[in-house]
């Protein structure tokens, strides 16, 4: 009986549980709405907004200009945000393909754009089919121009066709330039601009210089020179612009483009030297064996007893005093320096210093060599060269038995040099735009700082690291085409603090980081 009441139960159990199927689908969370807010930019016109500037500004990346990366430049991710407030069209001095590079009159002169193969950047296997002496010169917005220095775009004469084969004048803007004695100012002014950007100018004053290894002069004002050379016209493609000559030529530019009661926005200059063209080859690049490192230290042993002697000579006097004048600054501490010594592991590059006292007049095979230390910067460029043999000779080797050349290294001296120099700049910039209530500021040093840990744009995390950082592009100068749309949000920002607009805050006020990428395919040509 107790187990037929108990079935009765389950039955009626059963039957009650099967009226209704039961219900297993996921409840729907209603969407949450996202208020619109509209964009507003009161007492700024953007019906004719014109970029001046150098490769940034241009759009150039991963070491080439070309159509993709001159959509992706900031100045015009710029102008589709400005024409939600009224901006007009935006045009550009297009390339002719995705390969980068040009050609004058069919010969290469600039190369095609890098890629990365897998194991590091490299060329495109592609011939250029942009023709610098095709001229698009014309209504142009952007007059971002590759390589120009602060007092190219003053220049009469800078995009002069037939200065461009002997290196008197640069192809890019050979190509947009409206005439051969126009100068780059110029030819923005003829726009009319109601509203403009000024950025990157001054990084080129000192990036020539850094990227060559401080091959160059530092014009600057010295001691013995307080004014320095204030004559651009006599300086080398890899010398630092006097900041006085900078200055000169900033404050007026700006002058120029806010006479009219145009307002804009101007950028600061970030340190070249933390690019990771400087950061990514490592001062102790050389692994070495110990039977190797044995063979260099026997080598090197009559060279590290010769700076003991002569130390030796001098503590004690024994130089006649014209010598001793030379050896004034000769001491332990450099010794210690100069001393070459391997051993089993990473070892430190051996490079030319020019800046060590110059023993040559002692004995020439003293030359001004010591290994690098970890605050001496190697550019990227080395890779090519270091453990090199020096005319296919096996003991020759560059960097190891044979010191680099001064062009591969950045010393602290040539650094320091490039330090004063921008900051210098800087002081300009922020000056001319405090001075100007039609100017804003943005803080791109700031920007490049703060990614040496890594910066937040959007989910992403950007450092300035080669390849995978993602800010920087394949040339380790340039940015991708994600860090120009960080790069345009940094001047939205400044915008938006001085001339009270709302872009930070509009609905699509600002570009989002997944809209841009950080490499191209080598198949886009």
């Amino acid at each position: 009986m107790k187990n037929i009441k108990y079935l009765g139960l389950l039955v009626i159990s059963l039957g009650f549980f099967s009226c209704e199927p039961p219900d297993n689908s996921i409840p729907v969370i209603p969407e949450e709405a996202v208020e619109e807010v509209a964009l507003s930019a009161p007492n700024l016109d953007f019906s004719r907004y014109v970029s001046m500037g150098a490769s940034f500004t241009a759009g150039y990346t991963d070491g080439a200009l070309f159509q993709a990366a001159q959509i992706n430049s900031f100045p015009n991710i710029l102008a589709n945000k400005f024409k939600m407030a009224g901006g007009g069209d935006f045009n550009q001095p297009m390339m002719s393909d995705n390969i980068g590079g040009l050609l004058f009159a069919g010969n290469v002169i600039q190369g095609p754009r890098l890629y990365f193969n897998g194991s590091g950047p490299v060329r495109l296997s592609a011939t250029p089919t942009t023709e610098t002496t095709s001229s698009v010169a014309g209504a142009l917005n952007n007059f971002g121009v590759p390589g120009a220095k602060s007092f190219h775009l003053v220049a009469p004469g800078y995009g002069n066709m037939a200065g461009v084969p002997i290196g008197a004048a640069n192809p890019y803007y050979a190509r947009m330039a409206s005439g051969a004695t126009a100068t780059v100012l110029g030819d923005a002014l003829s726009q009319s601009p109601s509203f403009f950007t000024v950025t990157e100018v001054g990084g080129n004053d000192v990036l020539g210089y850094a990227t060559s290894g401080g091959t160059g002069v530092d014009q600057s004002p010295t001691a013995t020179n307080p004014t320095g050379n204030l004559d651009p016209a006599t300086y080398g493609s890899n010398d630092i612009t006097n900041p006085l000559v900078f200055a000169n030529v900033f404050s007026n530019m700006v002058g120029a483009l806010t006479a009219g009661g145009a307002k804009g926005v101007v950028g600061n200059i970030p340190y070249v030297s933390d690019l990771p063209f400087f950061t990514t080859i490592p001062y102790n690049a050389i692994p070495l064996d110990a039977g190797t490192a044995g063979q260099l230290n026997a080598g090197f042993a009559a060279y590290n007893n010769a700076l003991d002697y002569i130390l030796a000579v001098k503590n004690a006097n024994q130089f006649p005093p014209a010598i001793m004048g030379l050896l004034a600054d000769f001491d332990q501490a450099e010794v210690n320096r100069r001393k070459v010594t391997y051993a089993a592991g990473q070892n430190a590059a051996l490079i030319m210093d020019e800046d060590l006292t110059d023993l040559t007049f002692l004995d020439p095979a003293l030359v001004n060599m010591r290994p690098a230390a970890a605050d001496d910067l190697l550019v990227l460029t080395s890779s090519g060269v270091l453990g090199t043999a020096v005319g296919g000779n096996p003991t020759l080797i560059n960097g190891v038995s044979v010191p680099l050349a001064d062009q591969w290294v950045l010393t602290p001296e040539e650094q320091n040099a490039i330090k004063n120099a921008t900051d210098a700049y800087n002081t300009t910039i922020e000056g001319v735009a405090n001075a100007n209530p039609n100017v804003a500021l943005v803080d791109l040093k700031s920007v490049l700082e703060e990614a040496s840990m890594g910066i937040t744009f959007d989910n992403y995390t950007m450092t300035s690291q080669l390849v995978v950082g993602g800010l920087v592009s394949l040339d380790g100068v340039h940015l991708t085409a994600r860090g120009y749309a960080l790069m345009a949000n940094k001047i939205l920002e400044a915008m938006d603090a001085e001339f009270g607009s709302n872009f930070t805050k509009a609905t699509n006020g600002l570009a989002k980081a997944g809209s841009y990428p950080t490499n191209y395919s080598p198949l886009m040509r």
